[in-house]
């Protein structure tokens, strides 16, 4: 079973900057394409950024800018280089997988989330 541990989540001040990390571990054959995606409280999930195999990349409106991802296939692992942050930037952010595991299966995984929170 795939499985995705995210870290580098925190406190900041707005303006400041957090860089989050997403491993995936489990069997793990290629990953296709790796993600980021936030909820705040009241609101839905969002996406934030995902990045596929081949580099590229797509980016909510919201991010656009202050945000990056990146991906180390070597370590199976994901990168979100968050700068510039603002207080609507305060959720818990979600890593994302889908790829193939070594028993030719299909995967699609959640992380279990890491708080940002973001002061005025």
């Amino acid at each position: 079973q795939v499985q995705l541990v995210e870290s580098g989540g925190g406190l900041v001040q707005a303006g400041g900057s957090l860089r989050l990390s997403c491993a995936a571990s489990g069997g793990i054959l290629g990953i296709n394409a790796m993600g980021w995606y936030r909820q705040a409280p009241g609101k839905q999930r969002e996406l934030v950024t995902t990045i596929t195999s081949s580099g590229d990349t797509n980016y909510g409106d919201s991010v656009k800018g202050r945000f990056t991802i990146s991906r180390d296939d070597a370590k199976n692992t994901a990168y979100l280089q968050m700068n510039n942050l603002k207080p609507e930037d305060t959720a818990v952010y979600y890593c994302n997988a889908v790829g193939r595991t070594i028993w030719r299966r299909d995967f699609k995984s959640w992380g279990q989330g890491t708080q940002v929170t973001v002061s005025s």
